[in-house]
């Protein structure tokens, strides 16, 4: 289904994020065309009242004047140059980016006030901006996280449909290196009786080194409602052999226990070390244990 692009002004750019690792956040898009069946998103949708079925992703919201914006809410006497995260609601480099530039457009009205700036993104399309992300990483802390839970095709294929195939992330990863530019893989969510088994996180791993990843971490599958939803059935379509697991694991809870979280990521540690990468998490995918701590303005 082809998307829809509403071109509206906003009348704010930063939005102020509690309980992740950063304080602000900016999308110059709300909706995503990647389309992913676990994106977390899909919960802020439905408490908005808006779809987070098969029609999210379907109407994309242009913010038109939103780097204008930006330039005027960083120029405040009160603004103290903390780290803006670029790609918490939505890809800043999905297809829109191609014609807009409103990503490009901000991440030069931060680098101008050497604003710190993480950027969050599964678009190989960022490499387009390696000479501003440069001019911006002379001046303060630029970092990017290239989101690949894994290379397995079909994984990828069912799980992910509107996104770049994970090598050629992990290609524009290698690119961005090269240019001096700080960049991660974030294996985010890792599937519980998918993508969580040891061979395929190894696969991920050794890519992310070979690409020269600065840093590998890991988050696991949670599922709010309006995401749940959602990811249940398309499980259902493409493995219903795991719906009894997913059952028990997320029969009544958004968030696996740490007994269940925490040997997935000590896993992912283990070969971090195994493979030479030090682990520098510097921002989380998902939030924290504590739903109720976490309230993300998008």
């Amino acid at each position: 289904m082809p998307a829809e692009y509403r071109e509206e002004p906003c009348r704010s750019a930063l939005n102020r994020v509690q309980g992740m690792g950063f304080g602000w956040s900016l999308n110059p898009y709300m909706g995503c065309v990647h389309r992913c069946t676990f994106c977390y998103v899909r919960a802020f949708e439905q408490r908005a009242d808006r779809p987070s079925d098969d029609r999210y992703g379907t109407s994309i919201r242009v913010k038109t004047n939103v780097a204008e914006v930006l330039r005027r809410e960083l120029s405040r006497p009160s603004w103290q140059r903390e780290i803006v995260a670029i790609g918490a609601a939505t890809d800043p480099y999905q297809p829109a980016e191609g014609r807009y530039k409103l990503t490009r457009a901000c991440l030069e009205v931060l680098g101008d006030a050497a604003n710190p700036i993480r950027i969050i993104t599964r678009g190989p399309m960022i490499v387009r901006d390696i000479d501003v992300l440069a001019r911006a990483a002379a001046r303060a802390s630029v970092s990017v996280t290239f989101s690949v839970p894994t290379l397995d095709h079909e994984i990828w294929q069912r799980t992910e449909p509107g996104t770049a195939p994970p090598r050629q992330r992990l290609r524009a990863l290698k690119q961005l290196v090269d240019a001096g530019i700080e960049a991660n893989v974030g294996m985010a969510p890792i599937l519980p009786g998918l993508s969580d088994k040891p061979e395929l996180m190894a696969d991920v791993v050794r890519a992310a080194r070979e690409a020269g990843a600065t840093g590998v971490w890991a988050n696991l599958l949670y599922l709010k409602p309006g995401t749940k939803e959602h990811f249940l059935s398309a499980l259902e379509r493409d493995w219903p052999e795991l719906l009894p697991q997913y059952d028990q694991l997320y029969g009544r809870r958004a968030y696996l226990p740490k007994s269940d979280s925490e040997p997935v990521r000590a896993s992912v540690r283990e070969l971090t070390r195994r493979y030479g990468i030090r682990d520098r998490r510097r921002l989380k995918l998902a939030p924290p244990p504590d739903p109720e701590q976490f309230r993300l303005a998008i």
